[in-house]
């Protein structure tokens, strides 16, 4: 068993290997792939938690295992993608001597393919949060460099009232096209709210239990 000047001695060891320029690329991306499983398990467990317990049907060992196996999902595949990402930037970097800004969508091209290019809900979820995020950044950039002119009016007001007037119709009409879990959603709001039978699912459970 190692003593307490024997683990000093290794602890310092350690500090002093991390701190070294030559070793930084290689353990950028160790830690990255570690703050992509502790960011993966923040975002996902509770989102599961709550998706699971509020629409998933089945025991509390089944329903533990759905949240288990989706929060290991989106974890993993985030610290992989950190992984690849920072591995074929640095590689691309040491190739051509310096870093251009292609690397970077190059890099994230691969790992995005590799790692999110299975169509499953987890990453089905991740990429949807994305594409939003992507366009505005976009619509943004474009106003910037002056590719198109910046819009005087509220036009927030007028992009709010189309995405939710798509988003009904599109539940009401075309409901195959929504993902999964915003149809479950919508369909407790609006659609669970058309039925009761008493005051017990009318305002304190949503339906009513099958012996009622």
């Amino acid at each position: 068993m190692a003593t307490p000047s024997q683990l000093q001695a290794l602890l310092q060891a350690v500090n002093a290997l991390l701190r070294q320029r030559r070793y930084h690329a290689a353990l950028a991306v160790v830690k990255g792939f570690r703050n992509g499983v502790v960011y993966g398990v923040k975002i996902r467990a509770p989102h599961a938690l709550v998706m699971t317990l509020l629409f998933k049907s089945g025991s509390l060992q089944e329903k533990l295992r759905t949240i288990l196996q989706s929060t290991y999902t989106h974890s993993r595949n985030l610290a992989c993608f950190v992984c690849a990402y920072k591995s074929l930037c640095a590689l691309q970097s040491h190739v051509q001597g310096k870093t251009y800004p292609v690397h970077s969508f190059l890099a994230a091209f691969v790992g995005g393919l590799l790692v999110f290019g299975d169509n499953n809900s987890i990453n089905s979820q991740i990429n949807m949060y994305l594409t939003s995020r992507v366009l505005f950044a976009l619509c943004r950039l474009a106003v910037e460099k002056g590719y198109i002119p910046e819009v005087k009016w509220n036009v927030f007001s007028l992009h709010t009232a189309v995405i939710w007037g798509l988003v009904l119709w599109l539940f009401e009409y075309h409901r195959p096209t929504l993902q999964p879990s915003l149809q479950s959603s919508m369909t407790y709001l609006y659609e669970d709210s058309n039925v009761w039978h008493d005051i017990s699912d009318f305002l304190i459970y949503n339906k009513s239990s099958p012996s009622k």
